[in-house]
């Protein structure tokens, strides 16, 4: 019998969805000292701002807040400091070539622990313009107002 796996998402990075164009997405293990992973499993942590370099052969992510466990009695760390991530090299090149080419960017989606392990789902990402997220909210607004049209003539 296989495995089920659990996931607990931690925290979403809802404004990237509205801010680029996501076209594949990796996951990567978090490499974190003892008191994050207890100070994300209470889910204080913000993915907003942040963003992923590959730098001499590593993935690093960047501006991710983690607030510090109150319960610490280690010195105190960063909150947002730089963080590893934990990917084979296969894709680490991948990632790599892909950032280089303009417009493109890797960006934290959402942070989960998944069988226990603290993961991170980045994604390869294209920057949208401004006339692209108009089209995304009147596709959403529009989206909306048939539902509810649609729930509203229904009578059984």
């Amino acid at each position: 019998m296989p495995k089920k796996s659990s996931v607990l998402v931690v925290c979403t990075n809802r404004k990237a969805y509205h801010d680029y164009f996501i076209e594949t997405d990796y996951e990567a293990g978090l490499s974190l000292l003892g008191a994050e992973v207890k100070s994300i499993r209470q889910k204080e942590v913000s993915l907003e701002g942040s963003f992923v370099r590959v730098e001499n052969g590593r993935a690093y992510v960047y501006n991710m807040h983690v607030k510090p466990y109150k319960f610490n009695s280690l010195s105190e760390l960063e909150p947002t400091r730089v963080r590893e991530l934990l990917l084979n090299k296969k894709e680490l090149r991948k990632l790599a070539a892909k950032a280089e080419i303009k417009g493109y960017a890797l960006v934290p989606l959402e942070i989960y622990f998944k069988n226990g392990w603290a993961k991170l789902k980045l994604a390869v990402a294209k920057g949208k313009h401004l006339f692209d997220k108009r089209d995304a909210l009147k596709k959403r607004d529009l989206n909306r107002e048939m539902e509810q049209t649609f729930k509203n003539n229904i009578r059984f």
